[in-house]
């Protein structure tokens, strides 16, 4: 049969069955995971998408996991060819389509063959209904830090690096390559965990959708994945129409790289036309020694997950959970810049810090062009924590990684929440009983950062941003620890004249005295010594009272 006509309720009821089925896979794959990482912190994400690899369904879960998932689909079908039933593929090179080398991308082919009352197939050749794909972010995967997140001049620093492979082949375990990562990560037992519940996802995934086929038929089923695509396109073209056509140019700025270069310029111009949008980044610094590079997958997955919130907010309607092709949007990224990196470049923070001010001059060219809509910037940074050594309770290896949330942008219709995770990160704080109970850890303080948030500007009814965090850990054990932060000199700007959220702050505490920290930096420390995190504020929004006489 050939592609059937759905009618709005259909589609409707599709949609949800879709998004539901990714947000079971999230929810399995964080049910049976070993880290806390993922079990508390939620650094997972889950997808579906069509046998064309075009995304259908995406959990809520992490923005710049999902926005670069299709690109990891596609390269992996294109390295390794058609996908055959009982196959997974595996990858995380962020020059593949990964993001970086600690999210590991596990793809998996869903097939369907029409089952009679007698439980026999009535169909010569199954049929692919699509692909599941999860993504987690994994506490260690090697390299020349613990946490694999190091301050690193080349990506063979930072751990394994993995292409598309096929992990799983017919079912059977391609154990010769699980040893491999096994035999290179410093937490193999929790690596194998989390890998098997990543598996269990996919698992979820296709068992799901089978069901949806037997259900409503495998026609209905492929016909409503193109037609949910196909409108959510429509829907984006639409709100993009909505944007007064010109060119509207933004830039911010990355602090420093971690080995001196800095401030590194992050440029976009956007073309607002009747065929859509043009995202250009040209002048956008130069790849740099230090891991701040991105790669397209995440320049690209910034830029769609701005388009997608600001399509929304032009509609007042939310987008299907896959948000179509963005075919409507054109984005130019310069070779081998800090939003296009090449190898061997190092990446790591490209994915979490690099992705946030993407974020932040995209939303400072729409607010150029649509006065008014848009929030100020949120704390920009993830304020990522990685940190190992050997665990004196049980003289095991530990690897720990963590972000911390801070302010959120105040916006027109309200004030910012305090103490969360914003934009490319959709992740939690761990609970502080999970985090004492897996690490050798105390936490020593725990706190709302009080009036980092920035003021809304003058009349009454401005909003103020959120604010930052303040979390302090007591180390019981020696461990190396590297931070990667941004937004520690200067904090998030307010919009509409709103201020100017706080920045944050790193220190170490040791017998009482406290050392500021660089933004970036590793070190060793010592057990009794206090690893102090203050997180930016968000910033204020408002308009400026103006003088009525004047």
């Amino acid at each position: 049969m050939g592609a059937q006509t759905l009618d709005a309720i259909q589609l409707e009821v599709f949609r949800h069955l879709f998004t539901a089925l990714a947000e079971e896979m999230g929810a399995s794959l964080k049910r049976a995971a070993f880290s806390p990482n993922i079990k508390e912190r939620r650094d997972y994400s889950c997808a579906l998408f069509d046998p064309r690899a075009r995304a259908v369904a995406m959990g809520d879960h992490m923005p710049v996991h999902l926005g670069a998932m299709p690109m990891s689909v596609s390269q992996a079908l294109e390295a390794l060819g058609d996908l055959a039933p009982g196959d997974v593929a595996c990858l995380n090179d962020p020059f593949r389509g990964g993001t970086h080398l600690p999210d590991i991308t596990f793809i998996a082919p869903v097939f369907w063959s029409n089952m009679g009352k007698d439980g026999a197939s009535h169909s010569e050749t199954q049929r692919i209904l699509g692909y599941v794909a999860s993504r987690a972010h994994h506490s260690d995967v090697g390299g020349i830090r613990p946490g694999s997140m190091p301050l690193a001049e080349e990506i063979y620093q930072e751990g394994l690096r993995i292409p598309p492979i096929r992990l799983w082949e017919g079912g059977r375990r391609n154990d010769g390559v699980w040893d491999l990562i096994m035999a290179n990560v410093r937490t193999p037992e929790e690596r194998a965990g989390d890998l098997s519940a990543q598996l269990a996802a996919l698992h979820t995934g296709a068992t799901r959708l089978r069901e949806i086929a037997d259900k409503r038929s495998a026609d209905l089923t492929l016909s409503a994945m193109d037609a949910l695509v196909e409108y959510a396109d429509r829907m984006v073209l639409e709100g993009l129409r909505r944007i007064p056509p010109g060119r509207y140019d933004a830039e911010d700025w990355l602090e420093d790289d971690g080995f001196g270069s800095g401030p590194i310029p992050i440029r976009v111009a956007l073309t607002a036309s009747d065929d859509g949008l043009e995202v250009d980044f040209q002048g956008s610094g130069d790849q740099t020694r230090g891991g701040v590079n991105a790669v397209s997958a995440i320049t690209s997955s910034a830029t769609r997950y701005v388009v997608r919130v600001v399509v929304q907010a032009l509609l007042d309607e939310s987008l299907p959970a896959g948000g179509g092709s963005m075919r409507h949007v054109r984005i130019r990224m310069p070779e081998d810049s800090v939003v296009n990196a090449s190898p061997p470049a190092s990446v790591a923070a490209g994915n979490v810090e690099t992705s946030q001010r993407i974020t932040d001059v995209l939303l400072r060219a729409f607010a150029k062009a649509l006065p008014g809509r848009m929030p100020a910037l949120s704390q920009g940074t993830m304020n990522n924590m990685a940190m190992g050594g050997i665990d004196p309770r049980s003289g095991a290896p530990f690897t720990y990684y963590e972000t911390v949330g801070g302010g959120m942008g105040a916006g027109p219709r309200g004030a910012g929440l305090s103490g969360v995770h914003t934009h490319m990160t959709n992740s939690l704080n761990t609970p502080i009983e999970a985090l004492e109970h897996a690490y050798p850890f105390r936490v020593a303080r725990y706190e709302i950062r009080r009036g980092s948030g920035g003021e809304g500007a003058p009349p009454a009814g401005s909003h103020r941003g959120g604010d930052g965090l303040r979390r302090d850990l007591e180390l019981l054990a020696k461990a190396e620890v590297t931070l990667l932060t941004e937004r520690r000199t200067a904090g998030p700007a307010g919009m509409a004249g709103g201020e100017a959220g706080a920045p944050g702050e790193n220190r170490r505490i040791r017998h009482g005295e406290e050392e500021i920290l660089p933004g970036k930096v590793t070190f060793h420390a010592e057990p009794g010594d206090v690893i102090s995190i203050r997180t930016p504020g968000g910033g204020g929004w408002g308009e400026p009272e103006t003088d009525l006489d004047e």
